[in-house]
């Protein structure tokens, strides 16, 4: 069967159930496993999620270059201090989605949500939620599971690869799975949350992915914190009552056909964007000279 956004709802509709059951049922009926089971693969992912969110908030972090290292403490050092623009919910929020992306580049353990490049989204927007909302280990998995059928309905009719749709579709997917177990947390239904997910997918639309030095760092980064805030916004938008006049299925079609149009040179190659101005290519030089030093 093909998995879509439409026939998830109407499973939801004719059962009268969340988008998480659904999911679990799709999963037995797919690999035999049991629920219990399923639950406690949930269980050991959201364990490793939460523990790389939090690992980089008190020490900076050993990455290829520098290029990130000490992000994570940082904007978490400035959430403590200052309600800043955003509020310290956000700026806690973005802290936690760039300790994930800085375990990832110092080769640390993270659960690829739907990739490990776009990692720390997922994780930061259940974490904050949990430490800001107080919700249950129970309803965190559930909205695990929410999550995780997004990235599958997306994964069966588009991609979530960089390399073949640009970060639209691996940051986008991410932002879209967050989305969606935010609206199920937060009480939504069903179809607010696909609607959150169109939202997001819209928001993020035709982003590129430009990696300075080939590297999973710079801007992957600083993209995983604002697409973290991006399905808050959108969870937002979608609790408040806005629809997506275009259904999830038509945005996730028109997210792979935009990801296909892009040149080679866009799509996580280093060879346009970012990645292909001068300070970059300095940034590259340096990189790989103290890596070539550090290894002879």
């Amino acid at each position: 069967m093909k998995y879509s956004f439409s026939k998830l709802l109407d499973r939801c509709a004719v059962e009268n159930a969340p988008i998480w059951r659904v999911i679990l049922e799709w999963e037995h009926e797919l690999t035999g496993a049991s629920q219990s089971d399923i639950l406690s693969r949930m269980d050991c992912r959201y364990e490793v999620m939460r523990h790389s969110a939090h690992e980089a908030l008190g020490e900076p972090m050993d990455t290829a270059g520098e290029l990130i290292t000490g992000c994570a403490k940082m904007q978490y050092d400035y959430a403590g201090k200052t309600q800043g623009l955003c509020g310290g919910t956000i700026n806690t929020l973005m802290a936690l989605a760039l300790s994930v992306s800085e375990t990832n580049a110092a080769m640390g353990r993270v659960c690829a949500c739907p990739t490990g490049g776009s990692g720390g989204i997922v994780p930061s927007v259940l974490c904050t939620l949990e430490m800001e909302r107080g919700f249950s280990w129970e309803e965190i998995l559930h909205a695990l599971l929410t999550a995780s059928g997004v990235g599958a309905v997306i994964m069966e009719n588009a991609t979530v690869s960089g390399a073949e749709g640009g970060c639209q579709a691996e940051c986008g997917a991410a932002a879209a799975m967050a989305a969606a177990a935010a609206v199920f947390l937060m009480g939504g239904t069903p179809e607010q949350s696909c609607h959150a997910v169109s939202i997001s997918l819209m928001n993020i639309m035709g982003l590129v992915c430009d990696p300075i030095a080939g590297l999973v760092q710079i801007p992957c980064a600083q993209r995983n914190a604002s697409q973290a805030v991006n399905a808050m916004l959108s969870a937002d938008m979608a609790l408040a009552g806005m629809k997506s006049p275009i259904p999830a299925d038509e945005v996730v079609d028109a997210m792979y056909n935009v990801g296909r149009a892009m040149p080679r040179e866009l799509r996580e190659t280093a060879m346009g964007g970012l990645a292909a101005t001068k300070t970059a290519k300095e940034l590259e030089r340096r990189v790989f000279t103290v890596a070539q030093r550090g290894s002879s």
